[in-house]
């Protein structure tokens, strides 16, 4: 096994949800065992770090408020930065991500993520999608410069439904293979 194996790949988990029970947090949660999982099959080791957006919020509006990020802010950005890869997690409804989502990838400006290989994963308000969806969300990473997996992950509320079985293995299914690409993707990113 090569020492690169052997050394630890840094993955941050960023979920932008809000209010308790925080689904959004449990979707990032179940998204990052799978691609912990999916990277160990490949003899790698993951650090994981959390970001919970909803408590950088004030952060966030003082940013944009006086141009100066607190020292939590600049942590977060640093940690994000500093990854081998990026677990994005967010609520979407309307088509639209939280509005701490947004505003934390406009104070990451343009280029900062540029080649990071990211697994976006969407808790939905409605089980009837926007055609466009994926699209919408593909893009506002790409316009940071990151790298989104091909699969993007979409909960629905079926998904939180204990009697949805058939919902619940499709959006594991959906999960593992995302987390398949995330895993290779941090691979070739890292060498």
């Amino acid at each position: 096994m090569s020492t690169a194996a052997w050394s630890p790949v840094s993955l941050a988990v960023v979920s932008a949800g809000a209010g308790c029970p925080r689904p959004t947090r449990r979707l990032a949660d179940w998204v990052a065992e799978a691609v912990c999982r999916s990277l160990a099959a490949g003899g790698a080791r993951a650090e994981v770090e959390v970001l919970e957006l909803h408590r950088l919020a004030p952060d966030l509006a003082r940013h944009f408020a006086q141009r100066r990020a607190s020292l939590d802010l600049r942590e977060a950005i640093a940690a994000v930065v500093a990854a081998d890869g990026l677990v994005v997690a967010t609520p979407v409804l309307a088509a639209f991500p939280s509005e701490v989502f947004d505003s934390f990838f406009a104070v990451l400006g343009d280029g900062i993520l540029s080649g990071m290989p990211v697994l976006l994963a969407l808790n939905s308000g409605s089980r009837r999608q926007p055609p466009d969806l994926t699209q919408v969300m593909r893009r506002r990473l790409t316009d940071v410069h990151a790298e989104p997996v091909p699969t993007i992950v979409v909960a629905d509320p079926a998904d939180w439904q204990a009697t949805a079985r058939s919902d619940a293995a499709r959006l594991r299914a959906c999960i593992d293979q995302a987390a398949a690409e995330l895993a290779v993707a941090m691979s070739s990113h890292r060498q």
